[in-house]
């Protein structure tokens, strides 16, 4: 215990005790979440630097040209499948919107067959990744205004999945892998 001395004159002596124990453990635990979120902090930290990689003493054999990725643009009624490398458009199709309604009454779902056939066709004639050796999958990305229906975009991503392909792991298995990484573009 503790005590606190207010003063004190002939009259009467007006001294109290303060428990300090709920003091104390209030005391600990700030301590105890001041250390937790520190550990937290510093894990969750990422390790950066202004250095672009080989751009130090890199001349211009050391310069690759652009992958080359498909772009799918949604519209109202149709989708545009547009290869790019850089800012070059290397080829372009348009692809009719059929939504197929697949599901019961009380959740439907849509799916784009047309739109999924045509992203394989345009993987096989154009995709750069396409031997079972190489593990690394193309590139597309999706573009689509905010007015897209949420159930529209999983149709849609779907169907970019839907190209598959073989590719040889470390042990010399087979497995199946989506052709392409699906990503938003940003405006």
């Amino acid at each position: 215990m503790a005590g606190v001395d207010v003063g004190g004159g002939e009259r009467r002596a007006r001294n109290s005790e303060i428990n300090m124990i709920p003091f104390i453990d209030l005391l600990m635990v700030t301590i105890a979440f001041l250390l937790i979120t520190a550990v937290w902090v510093t894990n969750s930290r990422l390790r950066t630097s202004a250095e672009v990689p080989a751009a130090a003493g890199c001349g211009e054999e050391c310069q690759k040209e652009p992958l080359r990725t498909m772009h799918v643009h949604v519209g109202e009624d149709q989708f545009n499948l547009v290869w790019k490398q850089g800012a070059t458009v290397l080829s372009e199709v348009s692809v009719p919107k059929r939504p197929v309604e697949i599901g019961g009454a009380g959740a439907t779902a849509i799916r784009y067959r047309e739109l999924g056939e045509a992203i394989r066709r345009e993987w096989e004639r154009s995709g750069e990744h396409r031997a079972p050796s190489d593990r690394r999958a193309d590139q597309a990305v999706l573009h689509s205004d905010n007015k897209t229906p949420f159930r529209e975009l999983v149709a849609v991503l779907d169907a970019i999945n839907a190209p598959r392909r073989t590719v040889l792991l470390n042990d010399g298995r087979s497995a199946e892998m989506p052709a392409f990484l699906a990503t938003f573009s940003a405006r």
